[in-house]
């Protein structure tokens, strides 16, 4: 996350260099420039008020860390972090799910967080960034989650036929490599799987609609578009102007990443047992 120093360097040389300045996309990346910065300063100023603990939300009360290796901050402290998702892991958490697969895992906000909601789990995290495996173990062990939380590196599509005799969740945020990835036709034990993807139609044009195609003759799928943020805010960041507000809950997207939650077919899962 770029300091003010580093901002400041960085927009004079913009606007100094950028023949195209004017232009929308030019513009664009200004703000989105000037947004990161203002969100290290709500991050700073949580710590400040909380320290590293999550303030609410299914993972309230985690102890986090000081950076986010892959996105952003603020909403993962915060506890609004792809708050759409709140009520369907609550649901698998409720299921009897005994073992997490964490494709694309980061520093493990999803894989730590879920070994806290789901005591009885054990998480496989995979992420082919070392720095994200070290933050990932990192935050397993400030949790006391570290001996339900395997951690190891790339994920190939073989590796889900050794899940797929289990109640198994697997979840993934892999920057369009769900396309190349979750393939059913290559790797049938995903026909077993419950799953949570998130697609980037922005990295991979007509990902949304294939995942559709793959998996509708196995799963029953529910799309969970972004919306929205309604989750409490600390109470020192209502007292701030709108626009702060806004930037705490914002999650650094530049286009729509919908989620597709899908769950095995009641006869396909009477099949397995």
């Amino acid at each position: 996350m770029p300091d003010t120093n580093t901002t400041t360097k960085l927009l004079r040389a913009r606007v100094t260099d950028d023949s195209d300045y004017g232009s929308p996309d030019s513009l664009n990346k200004i703000l989105r420039l000037m947004a990161r910065w203002r969100t290290q300063l709500l991050a700073n100023t949580y710590i400040r008020h909380h320290g590293l603990k999550i303030f609410s939300g299914p993972f309230e009360g985690m102890e986090y860390l000081n950076y986010a290796t892959e996105g952003c901050l603020v909403p993962r402290l915060i506890g609004c972090y792809e708050s759409e998702l709140h009520g369907d892991l609550a649901d698998f958490a409720q299921s009897g799910i005994d073992t997490i697969v964490d494709i694309g895992c980061a520093e493990g906000y999803y894989a730590v967080g879920l070994a806290r909601l789901m005591p009885g789990a054990t998480v496989h995290a995979f992420d082919i960034d070392e720095r994200a495996r070290s933050a990932c173990a990192d935050l397993a062990a400030r949790n006391g989650v570290q001996d339900r939380v395997i951690i190891k590196g790339e994920f190939v599509g073989e590796m889900f036929e050794d899940f797929a005799d289990r109640k198994t969740l697997v979840i993934i945020d892999a920057e369009g490599f769900e396309d190349v990835i979750m393939r059913p036709d290559l790797y049938p034990g995903l026909t077993r799987l419950n799953i949570i993807v998130e697609t980037h139609p922005g990295l991979k044009r007509g990902v949304f609609d294939r995942m559709l195609e793959r998996f509708t003759p196995s799963h029953d799928i529910v799309i969970r578009k972004q919306g929205p943020k309604t989750m409490p805010l600390p109470a020192w960041l209502q007292d701030l102007g709108h626009l702060d507000q806004l930037l705490a809950v914002w999650e650094f997207r530049s286009t729509m990443t919908p989620w597709l939650v899908m769950k095995p077919r009641a006869s396909l899962e009477n099949n397995r047992t």
